[in-house]
């Protein structure tokens, strides 16, 4: 054998040996022991690799299967663990230096589409992959820094052309010609490109069969690339020439590196990465490989002098440099630029994608790596950075009009070894990404706060303000305004500086607000924040009244056409109005004078027109032609004229209504203001009501000149200009009804602010009451009556005004009618009156407009809430909410036959939008269903007596127009009833008037409603449309208030209601061979019980009583319920559905016997003939459950029987708890109670015990348990139990010394719990049978515990009894344990479970011993070991962590008190220590540290003067500190937060003696809980609305009230109050605070500046850094303004 194995050193060279020998005898002498060469494993990878190289230089010659078995031999040598054993010991093994450019030559080959590789692309990467593993063997490609790079640049390509493969078919098959036309004209060499072209020329089906191995090597070949950038990467660290690394990185790598990040990142190839099987967090680690190297190689320190030369302008020769700039030995900007705008290096439909991303990535890095400075140097940073930013611009092929920084940077846009082609001064190729990177860069400019105003303009020749100003002017001169990003492109401009864009603000106004068209929902949203930020910085910069003098400017311009958008939508009308409220009163009175002086100097001219012109027309012969057009011409200009009008006159309304009224408190100055703009405001009304008024007389004129002068012979002329005039015409009623609409929206503005002003300012003169004064005292009447007169008569209408069927001027003019009703209620005298009554229901009926009411409502109509945008699709909406926001006011005026009117109209709102399903609408938008909707639920609607009946007597009305539609099974007096007197859908309007008792024959229901409860059959069949109109009808009725029925409408309902819960079936159901899949009929009958239910809970439900008893209702109730299950009705019934009825059922038992009980009449009649019901039904249903197998056979139907058994049971079981919670009253009660109780348990037992008993009847016999459920079992025996206790207790009073007090089915209860405690951690198991089982276990506990002590008392058996009571102890504390510590329990089941198991505890240390309690807390111990959590099993301290909480919370006995607060000291230490190991795993946060840390916070809250030492206290604060805080989902971060502020609550509520030395740590605990909230509250544009979103303002609000806390525990925190202000205003100087969270923590700063001093104020403003001081001053202003202003008012008034 050794002379075999001696001479395969000579075979493998030998020629004479077959190579396929050759390869098994290498493979042989790898694996073999037996095989002795010297150094055989450098021997081996050298005959390997000399092998592969002689063939492919063409110089050995074999089979191409030998090829691809040595490189699989030497992919197999690369991965043994032999040889990287050999190396980890030290052994020296290396391959040959051919061997790199060998695989890279095969990676070329690979890259190569087209190209058959004779060696599976696979095995090279795998090979590849094994040689870097080893820093030994990867040496062949380390040792040289060129060939690194080159591996590099050919992996990049292979997975570029993987990841572009999807793209590449599209391309192929969309756009071919293109493509070969752009491949042609780029000529690329490079293999990536070929592989672009080859696909495009051969078929698409050819390349699909090797799809499934091409993605076998995709996750393998990502997985390379990884390392690959890992070891390139480190490499690169290594070496010393950074110009070497920056000119090999920009000449061979950038390209292909910036590309594969943008594949790799991009959302748009996401699906090819699931399709390639590529990790998300694979794809971030290669980004952040491919970030390091080109942040790294492209700007390291040493080329900052470099990139200055080239950057900065040359101070000494600015006007001889010409293009070739700097003299430094790199110019790497023009190198980095050129490469990135060289086209070929991608597909040419990513190009332009690829480079405007990679440029805001690049100054990105830029800005990390040179941007930060010192002293002095920061600034020359900064410098540097917007030089650099200059230079990326342009390259974005955006061209800012020749304008450069300096003349040094004249060639910006071109750059050295760059041709400029002539489309580069053009417009991008995409605005949109374009804009995306313009605004990327402006706002990490923004961000980095580069742009320092003051030394720009000191230092610089305001160079950053001229070129962020040329910026601008680009954007205006080439404005996109359909594009959301060149919106906030704009926004970020402003943010900088707004002196940006101050010179063009006209352009600003009238592109991206007044004139912007596009009405898509992204563009709105990004043109509302732009506009808003616009407000907010005017508003700060104290110059509002700046800005809408230019705006006024804008919407006076000349209209080109007359669609100009809404000037206000929802959001900017809520930022102008909280603007305005920041806004200096005089200011405000100044805008709104600037825009009257407006309509009066630009829009009142040009609707006044001289009319003679028209008049001489008419007189000359030949003019007809000229006068035509000139009246063309004049309404042309009046039109125009009218939209200006209505768009100065919403916005006037807008202002008028945002400012903050006169008062008794506002300055005279401000008051004499005021008085003179209302009465300018007057004027100008004058002057519009006089102009319609004179063109109604001209309009009267002209038509009656024209019927006179009508030539006989132009029947030719006038078919000629028909269609002119008809136009003519059209273009007139347009301008007069706009300029008909503003007035009447002036009048409205000026009627309510100059009633506003009159109410709460006394020094301010009404001029409504001075005017109308003087025609009151020649008419003798009140002025109020002679306003409202004049809206609702047409002969004496507002001065002259038509009344227009205008939607906006209809809602005007009840708006106005409404403000005088006002003001008509709020005259007591003038109420007396009689023509006042008559006066206010002419009012309220021309408010309410019946007949517009009648129109269905049942549409899509929306609106937003402005008057602007009233329509004649948003009219209705905007009518029917003023008609339902006012109701308290105008629904006493209102005759029976309009307030049936609004209720029918308020049904049928309410029904169309359940049956669309209540589409979701924007956040802010109106429908008439969701108006209808918020009056249901609103309190409002059960103080209008009135209306409440007329919606009950419509839903009756609709329920019986049902059931008279339904098919009758047999004779039923209720519905001969129904058709006798015509109810119904056809006759509401005849019935509207009638009440409700009148409609419904309550003695005749009744007796149906005990007829079917004898006999449990129904007599109505409903369809499953009709069923479905039925359950829609009942949800409006779930939503009334039963306090709000009185007592005869409530008695009608219950009874109908009733009625057709007993009397009524789905048809669906008779189909007994095909029986319904859906639930609708469960869903109705549950409606029906849940409103029973509901009604019961009324006030006046005595009423009912007195015509039905409880009892009869009751058994009506179950019996029809039965009725329905016994006929297999509810045999297709979905398990939810089926569970939620028997619970409606069961809350209807318990409130119905409580109520019976309360009532305190006929309790023993009543509850008697329910239980003999229950009782006497239950026996026969024992027979239905152990049926004989020939009644198995026959038609039985077993499910239907264990249905109705559940039904019984579940009767049963709630009829009994209601009468057990009622125990203890009253003796005369308790024994009738208890009577009842004892024949209840009695039935329960045998039927428990035979659902419990296993059928061996038939196969196809359901076992009753598992259709029941096992926690249903559970809580049913639970209840017995419970019952027996309570009468045990009710007789243990009247018992005699020798009676002994047993448990009836004591062998049942102790099966129960020895099953309970066999399964209850043993599996998962449903969370409901958890809950059930351990209130069993509390209930058998006690039992037991009862039975043992009679037992000790009366036998003397204390030992006997005691031991099982421990054992039990124990086996429940166990389980306990077990159930906590179980892996399949998460957070939120744990949280659900906490309440039964503190209930558990509670019964286990209520009367315990000393010795079971100290056997608990040594459990206790044992959990809270930390070695368990560093060994990963959390759970097993958790359960420890979660006793130790409800412990706290259970009342103990005095001794096992004592021992549980004499160890608490070191159960806190322990804890703590746990929150500080568990804090440094950020995932263990849900799941363990916030349980703990709830843990100790009960500890501290219970602790409250039993924990001595402070020191723990302090302990507590320390582990507070390390709770994670950042980085977390919105639930974690809640919970944790949630969690740290509880802990502060309960040391600063329960231990303020500790507060006096624990202030600093208590702050800085706080502090990181402000802080925290800053940063997640802070503004993310879309991100700042939903469910997310109510999370940090839920924690705000939080914050505001441990502000109070500490205000309030002032002697503690006084000296650190200026501190806490410090802190609060350097962190909301780093961030924009969403405006909702910033209200919250800005009213709980205010308490703390209460604290502060004078000098603590000084000590602020003198110690603060410059920013933060600004933030600061701004912060006290507006504390004074408002905050401490309302507290010192408050303080007059305190003692």
């Amino acid at each position: 054998m050794a002379a075999i194995y001696s001479g395969i050193h000579l075979k493998l060279k030998s020629p004479q040996t077959p190579w396929e020998d050759k390869l098994k005898l290498a493979r042989f002498a790898w694996i073999s022991n037996q095989c002795l060469l010297p150094n055989k494993e450098q021997v081996l990878l050298d005959w390997c690799t000399h092998a592969l190289t002689g063939w492919y230089n063409q110089k050995v010659e074999f089979s191409l299967n030998v090829l691809e078995g040595l490189w699989c031999y030497l992919d197999d040598l690369l991965h043994s663990k032999k040889l990287h054993s050999l190396l980890i010991q030290g052994k020296t093994v290396s391959l040959r230096l051919n061997m790199a450019q060998l695989l890279l030559e095969r990676l070329q080959e690979c890259a190569r589409v087209g190209s058959k590789s004779p060696v599976c692309v696979s095995t090279i990467l795998s090979v590849c992959q094994g040689l870097l593993s080893s820093p030994a063997l990867s040496s062949v490609f380390t040792t040289k820094y060129e060939l690194m790079v080159d591996l590099l640049a050919k992996i990049c390509s292979l997975a570029c052309h993987e990841l572009q493969q999807p793209l590449v078919k599209d391309v192929a098959v969309t756009c071919q010609d293109e493509m070969m036309t752009e491949c042609l004209q780029t000529q690329p060499t490079k293999d990536l490109d070929n592989s672009q072209i080859e696909p495009i020329t051969e078929s698409p089906p050819d390349s699909d069969p090797p799809e499934p191995k091409k993605n076998l090597r995709s996750a393998n070949l990502y997985d390379i690339l990884l390392q690959v950038l890992s070891c390139y990467l480190s490499v690169q660290r290594q070496q010393a020439n950074p110009n070497r690394v920056f000119t090999m990185v920009t000449n061979q790598l950038i390209q292909t590196l910036v590309l594969l990040r943008h594949l790799m990142t991009s959302g748009e190839f996401a699906p090819f990465h699931i399709h390639l099987r590529l990790r998300q967090q694979l794809c971030r680690d290669i980004r952040v490989k491919i970030d390091s190297i080109l942040q790294l190689a492209l700007f390291p320190s040493e080329h900052l002098i470099s990139y200055k030369e080239e950057l900065l302008p040359s101070k000494e020769d600015s006007g001889k440099r010409g293009p070739g700039g700097a003299k430094g030995p790199l110019k790497p900007v023009s190198a980095i630029l050129s490469k990135l705008s060289a086209p070929g290096y991608c597909e040419p439909a990513l190009f332009y994608t690829v480079k405007s991303n990679t440029l805001s990535l690049l100054f990105k890095f830029f800005q990390e790596s040179y941007g930060k400075g010192r002293g002095e140097s920061e600034e020359a940073h900064k410098m540097l950075c917007f030089y650099f930013l200059t230079r990326l611009v342009p390259a974005l092929d955006l061209s800012l009009d020749g304008h450069s920084p300096a003349k040094a940077e004249k060639p910006v846009s071109v750059s050295p070894g760059q041709k400029s082609p002539p489309a580069s001064l053009s417009s991008p190729e995409s605005w949109s990404l374009a804009l995306l990177a313009v605004e990327s860069l402006l706002s990490q400019a923004l961000s980095a706060d580069i742009y320092n105003v003051a030394a720009d303009r000191i230092r610089h020749g305001e160079v950053q303000l001229n070129f962020y100003r040329a910026l601008g002017q680009m954007l205006f001169s080439q404005a996109q305004p359909s594009i959301p990003a060149w919106y906030r492109c704009l926004k970020v401009l402003m943010s900088l500086n707004h002196l940006i864009l101050e010179p063009d603000l006209d352009q600003l106004l009238s592109s991206a607000w007044v004139n912007s068209e596009c009405m898509e929902v992204r563009v709105q949203r990004a043109r509302q924040l732009m506009v808003c930020s616009l407000l907010q910085i005017y508003t700060k910069l104290r110059q509002l009244p700046r800005l809408f003098s230019e705006l006024l400017s804008v919407i006076c311009q000349p209209v080109l056409d007359h669609l100009r958008p809404p000037l206000l939508s929802e959001g900017i009308s809520a930022s102008l109005r909280t603007c305005l409220l920041d806004t200096p009163p005089s200011q405000g009175v100044e805008i709104c004078s600037l825009v009257l002086e407006s309509i009066r100097k630009y829009v009142l001219p040009d609707l006044v027109k001289e009319e003679g012109g028209s008049e001489k027309m008419e007189t000359d012969g030949g003019g007809d032609d000229k006068g035509i057009k000139k009246e063309i011409k004049v309404d042309r200009e009046r039109e125009h004229a009218s939209l200006k009008l209505s768009s100065l006159s919403q916005l006037l309304h807008a202002i008028l209504f945002s400012l903050k009224t006169l008062d008794n408190t506002s300055p005279l100055p401000i008051v004499r203001q005021s008085q003179g703009l209302m009465q300018e405001m007057q004027q100008v009304l004058k002057e519009l009501l006089h102009v319609l008024s004179s063109e109604k007389k001209a309009a009267v004129k002209s038509n009656t000149s024209s019927v006179q002068k009508t030539p006989k012979k132009g029947k030719k002329n006038l078919d000629h200009k028909e269609v002119q005039k008809v136009s003519e015409s059209k273009m007139g009623a347009l301008w007069e009804q706009k300029t008909q609409e503003a007035a009447l929206l002036l009048k409205y503005t000026w009627v309510e602010v100059d009633t506003l002003f009159y109410i709460h300012c006394s020094k301010y003169t009404s001029l409504d009451s001075v005017q109308t004064a003087a025609v009151s005292e020649t008419e003798g009447r009140a002025p109020v009556l002679t306003h409202i007169e004049s809206y609702l008569s047409e002969d004496n209408f507002i001065a002259g005004l038509q009344p227009s069927c205008s939607p906006v001027s209809c809602l005007l003019l009840k708006l106005l009618t409404l403000q005088q009703t006002k003001k008509i209620l709020l005259d007591t005298p003038l109420l007396s009156e009689p023509s006042t009554a008559v006066l206010l229901n002419k009012a309220a009926q021309f408010i309410l407009a019946k007949s517009e009411c009648e129109v269905s409502l049942n549409g899509e109509q929306v609106w937003d809430g402005q008057i602007g945008s009233v329509n004649t699709n948003s009219y209705l909406v905007a009518h029917w909410y003023l008609v339902t926001s006012n109701l308290p006011l105008i629904a006493p005026y209102l005759s029976s036959e309009d307030v049936g009117c609004v209720a029918d109209a308020l049904v049928s709102s309410l029904l169309s939008r359940q049956t669309d399903g209540g589409k979701d609408r924007s956040p802010g938008y109106l429908t008439i269903s969701l108006i209808s909707s918020r009056l249901l639920q609103s309190p409002v609607l059960a103080e209008l007596p009135s209306l409440f009946s007329a919606t009950l007597r419509s839903l009756t009305q609709r329920i019986v127009g049902v059931l008279k539609a339904a098919h009758v099974r047999k004779a039923c007096p209720t519905l001969l009833k129904f058709q006798e007197k015509g109810t119904g859908a056809k006759s509401l309007k005849s019935n509207a008037s009638q009440p409700l008792p009148t409609l419904v024959d309550m003695e005749t229901i009744v007796e149906d409603i005990l007829s079917s409860s004898k006999t449990g059959e129904v007599s109505v069949l409903l369809t499953d449309a009709q069923s479905k109109e039925l359950v829609n009808l009942l949800q409006i009725l779930t939503d009334l208030n039963p306090d709000g029925m009185n007592s005869e409408d409530l008695s009608s309902m219950f009874l109908l209601l009733l009625f057709m819960l007993t009397s009524t079936s789905c048809q669906s159901y008779q189909m007994a061979m095909n029986p319904p899949e859906s639930g609708d009929g469960v869903v109705f009958l549950v409606k029906l019980l849940r409103i029973l239910t509901c009604l019961l809970e009324g006030k006046n439900f005595q009423s009912v009583l007195k015509l039905i008893h409880g009892g009869t209702v009751l058994q009506a109730v179950v019996s029809s319920l039965l009725w329905h299950s016994n006929n297999g009705r509810f045999r297709a019934t979905r398990n939810p559905d089926w569970l939620d009825l028997v619970k409606t059922l069961q809350g209807f038992i318990r409130c119905t016997v409580q109520l019976i009980i309360i009532r305190n009449s006929s309790v023993r009649l009543n509850l008697d003939q329910f239980a003999s019901y229950l009782t006497s039904t239950e026996i026969a249903s024992r027979e239905i459950m152990a049926p004989s197998s020939a009644t198995v056979s026959a038609k039985a139907d077993p499910q239907a029987s264990i249905l109705s058994v559940h039904l019984l049971l579940a009767s049963l079981t709630s009829f009994s708890q209601a009468m057990t919670s009622n125990l203890g009253k009253s003796k005369p009660m308790d024994q009738t109670l208890t009577q009842m109780l004892t024949r209840t348990t009695a039935s329960l037992g045998p039927a428990v015990e035979s659902v419990l008993k296993p059928r061996t009847v038939s196969k196809s016999f359901l076992q009753p348990a598992s259709v029941l459920g096992q926690a249903f079992v559970v809580e049913v025996v639970t209840v017995m139990l419970h019952c027996e206790l309570s009468s045990l207790s009710v007789e243990e009073e009247s018992k005699q010394k020798n009676t002994q007090l047993t448990l009836s089915h004591m062998s049942l209860y102790q099966s129960i719990c020895q099953q309970i405690l066999k399964e209850i951690s043993s599996a998962h198991r449903p969370m409901d049978f958890l809950v059930s089982s351990f209130h069993f276990l509390s209930a058998f506990y006690k039992a037991v515990k009862k039975m043992a002590g009679e037992r000790e008392e009366e036998q003397g058996e204390e030992k006997k009894g005691g031991k099982e009571l421990d054992e039990l102890y124990m086996q429940i504390l166990q389980n306990i344990h077990r159930l906590l510590t179980a892996s399949w329990l998460s957070p939120d089941d744990v949280c659900e479970l906490e309440p039964a198991v503190h209930e558990l505890l509670c019964h286990l240390v209520e009367k315990g011993t000393t010795g079971q309690f100290n056997l608990l807390l040594l459990m206790v111990r044992e959990g809270l070991d930390t070695g368990q959590l560093r060994a990963g099993n959390y759970r097993e301290v958790l359960s420890a962590v979660i006793i130790i909480k409800l412990l706290s919370c259970c009342q103990l006995p005095e001794p096992c008190s004592k021992a549980l607060w004499l160890i608490a000291p070191q159960i806190i230490s322990a804890m703590v220590f746990l929150v500080r190991s568990s804090s440094q795993d950020v995932s263990l946060t849900l799941p363990f540290t916030v349980p703990t840390v709830t843990s100790v916070t009960s500890l501290l809250r219970q602790g409250e003067g039993r924990i001595a030492n402070p020191h723990h206290v302090i302990l507590v604060l320390g582990a507070l500190q390390s709770v994670p805080l950042d980085h977390l989902t919105p639930l974690i971060y809640q919970s944790a937060f949630l969690a740290v502020h509880e802990a502060l609550f309960a040391i600063i509520q329960c231990h303020p003696q500790v507060m006096l030395n624990a202030a600093p740590s208590f702050l800085n605990v706080f502090h990181r809980l402000m802080a925290s909230i800053m940063q997640e509250g802070r503004q993310r544009a879309d991100a700042d609305t939903g469910q997310d979103s109510d999370v940090y303002l839920r924690c705000s609000r939080l914050i505001e009230r441990m502000y109070s806390h500490i205000a309030a525990t002032a002697e503690s925190f006084t000296t650190l109050s200026a501190f806490m202000v410090a802190q609060y205003v350097t962190e909301l100087q780093k961030v924009t605070l969403r405006p909702d969270i910033k209200l919250h923590l800005t009213e709980g700063i205010y308490q703390i500046l209460d604290l502060c001093m004078e000098q603590d104020i000084k000590f602020l403003t003198a110690g603060l850094q410059m920013g933060v001081r600004e933030v600061f001053n701004e912060l006290y202003g507006s504390y004074t303004h408002y905050h401490k202003a309302q507290r010192q008012g408050e303080d007059k008034y305190t003692v």
